[in-house]
């Protein structure tokens, strides 16, 4: 079968959806698919949305695929005969802008033009899809609520889990997702502040703008924590990321609104880690039971340094989270098998 694997793309700016579709590609050709990846840029600004959405609109696949599937939005909309959504939501704009939160668009006498426009063309993507699938049950929710869609909840797995290992437990706290405003790692780097243990903090990922990064640098030097905490911009490779995760003390992630469970915290669980996590990540908690394969804290720098204590100093149960969180990974087969099975049904 020809099947295109769809989506949308930030211009140098490396993420974990494009690692996804890497795998997935390797995965259909292993099982005798040809496979394409189709990428349209896409940029976060709200006065440009409509215009994103109808150049993914006009993109037509029809005659060179028998089967697509779209990942990051706006990519939902290309349309074709059998189409496969698997998505984490839509476009963070537009569900900034329809629930009056943090929108970026106009909210005057354009909003309703903008508002029915958005829905007819989120109404077309999904209705003509033959199946529609979500990263987690959070964004099962959000698409439930904003368009009435039911969808089917298949997690990410990672590449290759059998890479991740574990060596022990050092006194690092690794956080590795792109360094940018909404996976909040400022809020790690002021629990430093906070701690009462030799615990350190290391932070790898790639930073999509300046502006967040120096933030991030002034922060640690402002606090005088460069000798406790390490920020690296750079992109890491799964071997890269096994290898940081098999000795580190646990691994931390806590974006303002995750909308899929997190490869981090998987590929954390793999590695008999545990993670630590705020109360509203949404679906980065999902996997994560307080105290049991992980620690689930407020979102706030005296609460996360806590708990970056308890991880330091209670090492017996820092092992025990972190083989329950090998054993909740296992019970729930995150695996590509999986993944193949349903979207090929």
């Amino acid at each position: 079968m020809k099947i295109a694997l769809c989506s949308s793309y930030t211009p140098f700016a490396d993420g974990g959806d494009r690692d996804v579709m890497e795998w997935l590609k390797a995965a259909l050709l292993k099982a005798g698919h040809q496979v394409e990846l189709v990428y349209l840029p896409y940029s976060a600004a709200a006065e440009s949305l409509l215009t994103q959405m109808a150049s993914f609109r006009w993109v037509d696949l029809t005659s060179s695929a028998d089967r697509i599937v779209c990942f990051q939005p706006p990519a939902y909309l290309i349309s074709h005969p059998h189409k496969i959504i698997w998505s984490g939501c839509h476009i963070r704009e537009f569900l900034d802008y329809l629930s009056n939160e943090n929108g970026q668009l106009s909210v005057g006498e354009e909003r309703q033009a903008i508002d029915d426009i958005l829905c007819s063309l989120d109404a077309a993507a999904f209705n003509e899809a033959k199946a529609v699938f979500s990263h987690s049950k959070s964004a099962a929710d959000c698409l439930r609520r904003f368009n009435g869609v039911n969808s089917e909840i298949l997690y990410q797995p990672v590449s290759s889990p059998e890479r991740f290992r574990h060596n022990g437990f050092g006194d690092e706290i690794v956080c590795m997702a792109r360094l940018e405003q909404r996976q909040r790692q400022h809020l790690l780097i002021e629990a430093m502040r906070h701690t009462r243990t030799a615990v350190r903090l290391r932070l790898c990922g790639v930073s999509s703008g300046d502006k967040y990064l120096q933030h991030l640098e002034d922060l640690i030097a402002s606090l005088g924590l460069q000798d406790r905490v390490r920020l690296e911009n750079r992109w890491t490779d799964e071997g890269q990321r096994a290898e940081l995760l098999s000795d580190c003390l646990a691994a931390a992630y806590i974006p303002s609104d995750g909308w899929t469970h997190g490869n981090p915290a998987l590929e954390a669980s793999h590695s008999s880690k545990p993670v630590l996590t705020t109360s509203d990540v949404g679906a980065g908690a999902e996997l994560i039971e307080h105290d049991h394969n992980g620690l689930v804290v407020a979102p706030d720098p005296k609460a996360l340094a806590a708990a970056m204590d308890q991880l330091y100093v209670d090492r017996n149960r820092t092992r025990e989270m972190g083989l329950h969180a090998a054993a909740r990974v296992n019970e729930m087969n995150i695996s590509w098998s999986t993944v193949l099975t349903r979207l090929l049904a």
